[in-house]
């Protein structure tokens, strides 16, 4: 497993990096950035990962087989934010990373912080307090490259998550989204709900590969499951199935307050719905 190790960015940011993780820490109290007790976030991040890692077996069953009398908070978060979702058959390790994000954000939320964006991997937890805002950029894939737009959070709620799944981002997609985009009251949950929304976009096609994810990663969680490696280019038809498919899902999700709204992408189409809380910014 690679080392921990803290190094100092620009604006008062801290990276934080220990095997998978790999947090990008801010905080301020009004507009004074607040390095120091970043970096005292990130070692208590370090911690919060080994104590995850230490149930990984249990972890890696579906969340629908767990009790939820689990000790650790956020193991517990993790399976309570599965199974929100509605997904008996994902596994808690599906909301790893946000949940992770929320912890360390709150960690530094509950000392006085008035801004706190948790980064991690592309799963983000925002705290706001007060005047603050926050700006979230949104990429045009899961696989983080050009930014296609922003979402700007502001002291409405003081709590936020957002997080994109699909075709080339860290985690395994069952779907055909090129990105699929959430936002919730928690990180948590975000990461999720943008797994099953994803996962929900699949359609049948010629252009569409699958393999079982354990002849990709033998360590994988969903062992026998088909996840998707490759999508050529679909007709305007399967495109508009493939959105209307996981917008139903998100739909489901926003109808029972779990999530706040969703950006699903489809190759060059793209569709969005809710956000009443937050604006959004397309470039």
């Amino acid at each position: 497993m690679r080392q921990k190790s803290i190094h100092a960015l620009d604006g008062g940011r801290i990276l934080a990096e220990y095997g998978p993780m790999r947090l990008v820490i801010s905080a301020w109290v009004g507009k004074l950035s607040q390095r120091n007790i970043c970096i005292s976030a990130a070692r208590e991040a370090f911690s919060y990962f080994e104590k995850v890692a230490t149930l990984k077996d249990v972890l890696s069953k579906p969340a629908g087989s767990h009790s939820i009398t689990l000790e650790n908070p956020i193991a517990l978060t993790m399976v309570k934010s599965v199974l929100a979702v509605g997904e008996k058959d994902l596994t808690p390790l599906a909301a790893v990373a946000g949940t992770l994000a929320d912890a360390v954000a709150d960690f530094l939320f509950d000392r006085g912080m008035t801004k706190v964006v948790v980064n991690n991997g592309g799963d983000i937890a925002v705290r706001i307090f007060g005047d603050g805002e926050v700006h979230v950029g949104m990429g045009s894939s899961a696989a983080g490259d050009a930014i296609s737009g922003s979402l700007l959070l502001d002291s409405a709620f003081s709590s936020w998550g957002v997080a994109t799944s699909g075709l080339g981002g860290r985690s395994f997609t069952r779907g055909v989204a090129s990105a699929v985009t959430i936002l919730a009251r928690t990180s948590s949950l975000a990461d999720a709900a943008a797994t099953a929304i994803a996962n929900a976009s699949f359609v049948a096609d010629e252009e569409v590969l699958q393999k079982p994810a354990d002849s990709i990663d033998p360590n994988t969680d969903i062992a026998g499951i088909p996840v998707t490696v490759k999508v050529g280019p679909l007709t305007e038809e399967k495109k508009e199935m493939a959105i209307l498919k996981a917008m139903e899902k998100a739909r489901s999700l926003t109808k029972r307050g779990v999530i706040l709204g969703c950006i699903i992408k489809v190759q060059d189409r793209i569709a969005a719905d809710a956000f009443a809380e937050a604006r959004l910014v397309r470039n």
